[in-house]
């Protein structure tokens, strides 16, 4: 690791993939970027190196992700680049040619769920689940800590890991009653088996620097040192900036700069970010120096005065919401315990959940067998509309630890549902076997 450069760069810029020529979600995103960090001569320094991404594979994504009727048919080339990317940085940290990597790439990803009707909040497939269980698959990686800081709540990450007790989930986020996607409430803690493993921040709008760095140093620190990850990811949104036209928070250049130079995190994904010129030129350069481990203190905004300050209302709500969470780290093992007995066998919920892109509503009906021997099976009855289509799915996930009892289980509940005949596709995504079968 002595001769290990500091920071890996990923660039992956999708010029053939948008959803319209003036969303939000374009090319320019990181073509700013990338003039700014040129012109500032980083690549150059010898503490950075730049990788090509790789492309993911359909198996790569489908570890993660079950699509209806099929992943392939949801997706572009450009999701399994964007995805390739976050490879890419994986493998050069986990090879040790640099100690931390940045993913700058789109399309992105954190509001892509475990099923997949189509592309919801900008995104179809979710990079850093698919490159954690990537990481999982090819180096065996067990412990894993995600960092989301994106402005809006990463429900696709959450849904993904949210019955995984090895995989710890923080989201810091304006408050779901204020923005998209509307969740990301404190109650959301994980299922029974993995109660405490998600861990929801949602900030008043108005949020500075100053709420940020209070949440990081006395929440989330402790907690990341108290849990104990082999790896940490950050999901490096930067839509809180003060004047990205999306949401309402006053985060600077420096407060992200900041930010990453306190997570040090191995790798981190980039998310969303739509003030293309007045933000993420500066963001995205105070973030590469502090990953880099070079000085970022001159990383200023030319609008700076721009940038409101944070009222004293605000400052109370913060550290009541850091007060809540603290108790409720402190005793997630006696919840936990209540919710098992609480539930029985089964842990089960229904949701609607909203492809605000295509205009897709999907009823979701989820159980997960509370197995005291390993996180269980999970058992999915989704149906989808819009004005095209019609899709329905019976799927049952297995864990990659699955005790034969729950392998077994999960198999038979498929096929019995099958000979039911009330959906249109059946499916079992095993990990256990790497794959994803139609029955």
């Amino acid at each position: 690791m002595l001769n290990a450069q500091r920071l890996g760069l990923v660039f992956f810029p999708a010029f053939d993939w948008a959803i319209s020529p003036t969303h939000p979600e374009r090319e320019e995103r990181l073509l700013y970027t990338r003039d700014q960090i040129v012109e500032e001569g980083l690549l150059d320094m010898p503490a950075i190196r730049e990788y090509k991404p790789k492309i993911a594979t359909i198996q790569d994504i489908e570890r993660v992700h079950v699509g209806v009727p099929d992943i392939a048919s949801l997706i572009t080339n450009a999701h399994l680049v964007s995805a390739g990317g976050a490879i890419a940085a994986a493998d050069a940290v986990m090879k040790k040619e640099v100690q931390r990597a940045f993913a700058l790439v789109r399309p992105p990803g954190h509001h892509a769920m475990r099923i997949v009707h189509g592309t919801r909040g900008f995104c179809t497939i979710n990079m850093e689940a698919i490159m954690i269980e990537y990481l999982r698959k090819t180096y065996g990686i067990g412990k894993v800590a995600i960092v989301d800081t994106d402005v809006h709540h990463g429900d696709g990450t959450q849904d993904v890991f949210y019955h995984d007790p090895n995989t710890l989930f923080i989201s810091f986020h304006q408050d779901g009653r204020t923005l998209y996607p509307g969740t990301g409430f404190t109650n959301e803690m994980g299922s029974p088996n993995a109660l405490g493993t998600t861990l929801n921040i949602p900030l008043p709008p108005g949020t500075t620097d100053r709420g940020l760095h209070e949440v990081l140093d006395h929440l989330i620190m402790p907690i990341l040192g108290d849990f104990k990850p082999d790896i940490i990811i950050n999901s490096a949104g930067q839509d809180n900036h003060y004047s990205d036209p999306l949401a309402n928070m006053a985060i600077t250049a420096q407060g992200y700069a900041r930010l990453a130079d306190t997570l040090k995190a191995d790798i981190a994904v980039l998310e969303g970010g739509y003030s293309i010129e007045d933000a993420l030129p500066y963001v995205n350069v105070g973030i590469v120096l502090a990953m880099a481990g070079m000085d970022y203190s001159k990383v200023i905004e030319p609008n700076i005065a721009d940038c409101p300050s944070q009222t004293s209302s605000v400052t109370h709500y913060i550290k009541d919401v850091i007060k809540e969470r603290q108790d409720m780290w402190g005793k997630k093992e006696k919840l936990q315990r209540e919710a098992i007995m609480k539930h029985g066998e089964f842990w089960q919920t229904e949701r609607s959940i909203y492809y605000d892109d295509e205009g897709i509503n999907e009823l979701q009906k989820e159980r997960i067998r509370l197995c005291p021997h390993c996180s269980g099976y999970v058992i999915i009855e989704t149906k989808a509309r819009s004005s095209l289509h019609y899709k329905t799915a019976y799927i049952g996930m297995i864990p990659q630890m699955a005790c034969p009892a729950c392998l077994k289980a999960a198999y038979d509940m498929v096929h019995k549902a099958k000979k039911q005949g009330n959906y249109q596709h059946y499916m079992v995504q095993n990990k256990q076997e790497d794959r994803l079968e139609k029955l």
